[in-house]
Parts: C-alpha cells; sequence; structure tokens
C-alpha cells in the first residue's frame, strides 16, 4: 500500500506544439498507414454494394377553391346555401400524402409486382416495411407531390413510382374526397329519403281516390295547395341547411342567424296562409267545418304529393350539379412528371463513402497515436506509477496508509 502523503504532487509540463509535432512524427507510418487501411476497406465494401436506382414521379393534386356550382345552387331554393357551407380540404396536398402512404395503395402495388418475391420477405407485413423503406413521398411548399422510389432494377424502379400514380387515382375513383364528391353523396341520401317520401304519398293519394271518389280538385284549391306545399318544402330544405351549418358554426355564425331568420319568416308566412285560409283552423284550403271528411282527407293527401314534389325536385336539381363538378373534377390528380427509367446510379455514393471512412481512420489513428504515447509516459515517470497504485488500491477497497 502506498502512503498519500508520499506523493508530491506537481503540475504536469505543458505540451507545447512541437511537441505533438515530434509524436506525429514519430508515428506516421501509423498515420499513414491506418487512413489507407480505412480506404481500402471502403472501397472494398463500396464495390460490394449494388447499384440503386430512383425513379421519380411528379403529381399535383386537386386544389381547394370554391365549386363553380356554388352560385347556382343559390338560384335553386332553400338549400342553396349549403353548398358554400361545405367544408373544403385544408391542406389537399398533406392529405394526398396520406393516401399514397396507405395500406391500401402499399398492398396494391406490392399484390401487383410481387413483391414479396422480389424482396425475399416472409410476411406482407415485412414486404410493406420494405416498401415503405424504399419509397420517399413528400410535397414540397409549392404543393407538388414527388415519388421516389428506389430499386436494383432502374425498370422496376420508374414502375413503382407510376403505380403510386395509378393506384392513387383509382383510390380517388372510389373516395369522396373532393368537396364534390361529398356534396353529391349527401344530396344522394337526400335525394333517396324525398323519393322514398314521394312514393309513399302517391300510394296514400291513390288509396284516398280509390276509397272516396275524388279524382281532381278545382283551380283554385289546387293552386293554393301547391303554394302551401312548396312553401313547406322550403322550410324544411332550410332546416336541412341549419342541421348541416350546425356542425360546423357556433350560434352566432352571421350565416347562421341569416339562416334562423330567413326559417322564421317563412314560418311565419306559412302560418299567415293557414290562418287567412282557414280561419284559424289550421289547415289549407277552407275551413274544416265546412269541409266534408272525404274532402279533408282527399286535399291533405294532394298537399303531401305536393309537398313532396317540391323536395324531390330541390333534391334533384342539386344532385345533378354535385354530379357535374364531381365528373369534371374526376381527373383532377395531374402527372406532372411521370417517371422514366433512370440512366444513372443514385445510390451508393462510393467516393463519399471512401473519404468519409480515410478521414474517420485518420482522426481513429492521432487518437491511437497520442494515447499510446500517454501510457508509454505514465509508465516512465514513477509519480505516476504511485497514483496508479493508488488508484488500483481504492478501486479493490484496501485502506490506503495515512
Amino acid at each position: 500500500m502506498v502512503d498519500d502523503e508520499k506523493l508530491e504532487i506537481t503540475e504536469a509540463p505543458e505540451a507545447n506544439i512541437l511537441d505533438l509535432l515530434i509524436v506525429l512524427a514519430k508515428n506516421k507510418s501509423t498515420l499513414i498507414g491506418a487512413p489507407i487501411s480505412f480506404a481500402i476497406i471502403s472501397l472494398g465494401i463500396a464495390m460490394l454494394l449494388p447499384n440503386i436506382y430512383t425513379g421519380t414521379a411528379k403529381i399535383l393534386p386537386p386544389q381547394q377553391s370554391q365549386s363553380g356550382s356554388s352560385a347556382l345552387l343559390g338560384q335553386l331554393g332553400a338549400l342553396g346555401g349549403l353548398a358554400g357551407a361545405s367544408l373544403g380540404l385544408k391542406n389537399p396536398s398533406d392529405l394526398y400524402v396520406g393516401m399514397l402512404n396507405s395500406r391500401t395503395v402499399s398492398d396494391n402495388i406490392i399484390h401487383r409486382f410481387d413483391l414479396k418475391t422480389v424482396y425475399e420477405t416472409k410476411t406482407e407485413a415485412d414486404t410493406r416495411k420494405v416498401l415503405t423503406a424504399v419509397s420517399n413521398i413528400i410535397a414540397s411548399k409549392e404543393g407538388i407531390i414527388a415519388i421516389d422510389v428506389d430499386d436494383e432494377d432502374p425498370k422496376r424502379a420508374a414502375d413503382l413510382a407510376n403505380a403510386y400514380v395509378s393506384e392513387l387515382q383509382k383510390l380517388t375513383q372510389t373516395m369522396a374526397i373532393t368537396e364534390a364528391s361529398q356534396r353529391r353523396l349527401f344530396f344522394e341520401n337526400q335525394l333517396k329519403i324525398a323519393k322514398e317520401g314521394l312514393t309513399a304519398a302517391e300510394v296514400n293519394l291513390k288509396n284516398v281516390q280509390e276509397k272516396t271518389g275524388l279524382l281532381q280538385l278545382t283551380g283554385q284549391a289546387e293552386a293554393i295547395i301547391k303554394a302551401a306545399a312548396e312553401l313547406k318544402a322550403r322550410i324544411a330544405g332550410k332546416e336541412v341547411e341549419m342541421g348541416a351549418m350546425r356542425s360546423f358554426a357556433t350560434a352566432n355564425n352571421p350565416e347562421f342567424v341569416r339562416s334562423e331568420n330567413e326559417l322564421t319568416g317563412l314560418r311565419d308566412q306559412l302560418k299567415k296562409m293557414e290562418r287567412g285560409l282557414n280561419q284559424g283552423d289550421g289547415d289549407v284550403l277552407v275551413p274544416t267545418s265546412k269541409m266534408p271528411g272525404a274532402g279533408l282527407e282527399y286535399v291533405r293527401s294532394v298537399r303531401d304529393v305536393k309537398y313532396y314534389e317540391t323536395i324531390y325536385e330541390l333534391m334533384a336539381k342539386q344532385f345533378e350539379i354535385a354530379k357535374i363538378d364531381e365528373a369534371r373534377q374526376s381527373s383532377i390528380v395531374q402527372v406532372l412528371d411521370a417517371a422514366i427509367v433512370p440512366d444513372k446510379k443514385s445510390k451508393p455514393r462510393r467516393l463519399p463513402i471512401i473519404l468519409a471512412a480515410t478521414f474517420a481512420g485518420f482522426l481513429l489513428s492521432i487518437c491511437i497515436v497520442f494515447l499510446r504515447e500517454g501510457i508509454a509516459a505514465i509508465k516512465k515517470d514513477p509519480k505516476q506509477n504511485l497514483r496508479i497504485q493508488i488508484l488500483k488500491d481504492r478501486l479493490k477497497g484496501r485502506k490506503v496508509a495515512q
């Protein structure tokens, strides 16, 4: 064991630049040999790496814009403002990048090119991971989506990039992702409901005619019924519109307040018409006390038919406009640059690999040289040997003599 007091603590001599150069010159063989060895090894590894080619395709996704039918819809009745309130896409590029990275697109490409065999994977999940690793899909700030796919076969690299584009176009045909598609689905459902209501009203009118024997009304009565039915249809349309607006607008929204005031006005107008005609009795045409029961039942059946006819016409017009918009936007995914067979490899970049390995070898050799010189200097210095012995004793748990 070593006594701490026997050690005289002295400052180590400062090394100057000349001493460092002497050390480097003495070990010049190591400083030259190590980088050369690293360069040779990296060259061999780089030459063994297969050439990788990149197929690149660029597309322009649909940009968010107001549909040209919005102005036309405003002329069709109470539901005209609904199109203007349709939810649009906030960032179409991000949406389409997500679709390109979807499992549906990946699986279709995997089956199309039999990539499970090409990549020599056991499961589709593993194949999907490999395809994701060799594919790079990004959207630029200009909104252009670039699709890069790496492969050892240059033709397959181009084909895979183009396959992403074709699979995206197929997917957009089956999904309601544009404003027109969303609107078309909404009005298609509303049209179906209106058609069912009209059919039921027509069947009911037929049954009433067969039961009562009444076949037609006077021109004045028919006009009054038609006006009241159209007014009720407008009220129903406005209620549907406000129901849709509640999903994204608050009660203080100016558009919502305007629609609410319009609905109140329409209801007041219908109430005045019914009271004026029936003197407060609440039915269209003439007071119920002056109308036979059969006639009243017939009038109500005709009124229901007129009501559902008006609703059906409104929905049919807007549905047809949405279909036209959707057809116009069906090929909205525009291909700016189709992928072509690359004639130059993109990977590996052999020269940067060799240079990086050579530089790493040089740094490592410098560290080894100075470490080796330091250890040699410590072994030659008795005081440093005493310090090493004290360190060993303390690490082993021995007590150092005081």
